[in-house]
């Protein structure tokens, strides 16, 4: 047993709670043994606050005043960190949705983190128009979904699969084919930029037919692209929405398992720790920043 919180938290995360739907038995083929999360709250336990009345006043005195951590240690949230940059408007019931198929009106492309020995991150991005989804809900213009993901990681927290830029655009291209819809190139890590000896990631990626545009990266952009994805978290979170949301498909099971535990960094709040396992949230946050500036030009040819 165990709660949220304290310095287990992700790996209990990862190991008990994402791989499968709550009461869902899990076959561990390394250690032959099965295992499963079965999440109880205090309501489920009523005889423990007939015989202790004052149970639960001690447990939230002992949070000292930390908000997150109370409402993660009374409604069993394993998608937050006490303290971290989106513990406090990520909700899993809200921000996580059925898949449906992507409106032929509506523009997807493609995110794109770097990583070698640490994981890379390619992402999925469908961007409403405004006209009315198939789910039957009307998403204002610029709301972002992400409907798909490549995380390139082998299984261990941080830890990436080495491969190629080469092998990546590969890669890309077989699942854009198999997802069937026309993918524009969208903003790109712009280091992949940086050459070597006359080369760079983005020509190796280019010989493949895998292009990218730059990602903002600017002064403040961290911050302000940081501010910009809970802006986005927080419109998902009401509806009717009244400005553009983020929303996340099913399927996007990395997204959910790294970007709302991201911590903050301790001294300067306004960014996230970057020895996080941070790749798809900084792949993320380049699309988000990438919306910012598409409805910036929209707004200014008006």
């Amino acid at each position: 047993s165990g709660n949220p919180g304290g310095v287990g938290h992700n790996w209990v995360k990862l190991r008990y709670v994402d791989p499968a739907p709550p009461f869902t038995p899990i076959l561990d083929p390394e250690l032959e043994t099965w295992r499963v999360f079965i999440p109880s709250t205090l309501g489920d336990n009523p005889q423990l606050l007939k015989n202790d009345p004052d149970y639960w006043k001690r447990v939230v005195a002992s949070a000292n005043g930390d908000e997150a951590l109370i409402k993660a240690w009374r409604w069993g949230r394993w998608d937050i960190v006490a303290g971290g940059m989106f513990d406090d408007i990520w909700r899993r019931e809200k921000h996580v949705i059925k898949p449906f198929a992507i409106p032929a009106t509506w523009k997807i492309d493609r995110s794109f983190d770097w990583g070698s020995s640490k994981p890379f991150s390619v992402g999925w991005w469908a961007e409403s128009d405004g006209t009315t989804a198939p789910n039957g809900k009307n998403y204002p213009p610029g709301t972002l979904f992400r409907i798909n993901e490549w995380y390139g990681w082998n299984g261990q927290p941080d830890v990436g699969l080495k491969l190629l830029a080469t092998e990546i655009a590969d890669g890309i291209k077989e699942r854009e084919a198999a997802m069937g819809y026309k993918v524009k190139p969208g903003p790109a890590d712009s280091s992949i930029y940086d050459a070597e000896n006359g080369v760079c990631i983005a020509d190796d990626m280019a010989k493949r037919g895998i292009r990218w545009t730059k990602a903002d990266k600017s002064p403040g952009s961290r911050g302000n692209g940081w501010e910009r994805m809970r802006k986005y978290l927080k419109a998902a979170t009401e509806f009717p929405m009244e400005s553009p949301g983020l929303f996340v498909f099913e399927g996007c099971a990395q997204f959910i398992r790294t970007v709302p535990v991201l911590p903050r960094d301790a001294n300067k709040t306004d960014d996230v720790n970057t020895k996080a396992e941070d790749h798809i949230g900084d792949e993320s946050r380049y699309r988000v920043m990438d919306a910012s500036r598409e409805s910036q030009i929209r707004s200014f040819r008006m």
